[in-house]
């Protein structure tokens, strides 16, 4: 009995200097099982070290996911096909298969609110974020916002290397508000860091043709969306409001109950 104690501290140590912290807590139980099911050495510890992987590989999906800072986890799998607008339903297969991240090109989802542009961004992202890739996501003027302090704190080169690297970024709510001359140029500078190189995803609820009303800017506004079209994927979201349908379809669980 102390052999076998000895031992069992022994694996255990190493295992916790090693820093495989599932084979660590679980080796006994699947000694026991192993023992039971009377398989061999190999089968034994294959599955034992796929244990260990699948723990670090949901971990290092979780961190990914909380890294990317999305506002709220939304999944595809959450989406009804059948209500989002119909070159989105035409589109979603192709999308799901996050080729165009592959590519390193843009997605651009367009449409009046309410459609499922930030509920497709997010979905996509989330996915992309469980296939191993680097993906952040915050909104157009927190981005902005967010240059110009680095610009002041001189942390800007930092911030540059890291924003050019992600393999997906999403930049969300272009056009609610629009900004200066300076924001314009700082948000064109940024995105041509990542043109033809990595993918950005932008939810927009103007048409390119009315994004002139944020950039007061013609050249400026020119350069941006022929910059950020270029060989990408453009998805019309103009439809029925998807919040609304869920909104009254609630109300009337409400009426009924």
């Amino acid at each position: 009995m102390n052999k076998a104690n000895n031992v069992s501290e022994m694996i255990y140590q190493y295992c916790k200097d090693m820093k495989l912290p599932t084979i660590r807590n679980s080796f006994q139980e699947q000694i026991k099982d192993a023992m039971i099911r009377d398989i061999n050495y190999e089968t034994f510890l294959a599955e034992l070290l796929q244990k260990e992987w699948d723990a670090r590989r949901q971990t290092a999906q979780a961190n990914r996911i909380r890294r990317a800072k999305f506002p709220y986890k939304k999944y595809l799998e959450d989406l009804s096909l059948n209500d989002l607008p119909e070159d989105a339903q035409k589109k979603y297969k192709q999308l799901k298969t996050l080729q165009f991240i592959q590519e390193g090109r843009n997605l651009i989802l367009a449409g009046n609110p309410g459609t499922g542009r930030t509920h497709t961004a997010i979905g996509l992202g989330i996915k992309a974020c469980e296939e191993g890739k680097n993906v952040w996501f915050t909104t157009v003027p927190l981005l902005i916002n967010h240059i110009k302090e680095c610009r002041s704190e001189r942390t800007l080169r930092v911030f540059q290397r890291r924003f050019e690297k992600y393999d997906l970024v999403i930049l969300d709510e272009m056009g609610y508000i629009s900004f200066d001359k300076e924001g314009a140029e700082l948000l064109f500078t940024h995105l041509s860091l990542r043109a033809s190189q990595r993918s950005t995803i932008i939810t927009t609820n103007l048409s390119f043709e009315r994004w002139g009303e944020i950039f007061q800017d013609p050249v400026m506004t020119a350069a941006m969306i022929d910059r950020l079209t270029h060989q990408a994927y453009l998805v019309n979201m103009n439809g029925n409001s998807y919040r609304m349908k869920e909104t009254k379809a609630w109300l009337e669980q409400q009426q009924i109950g």
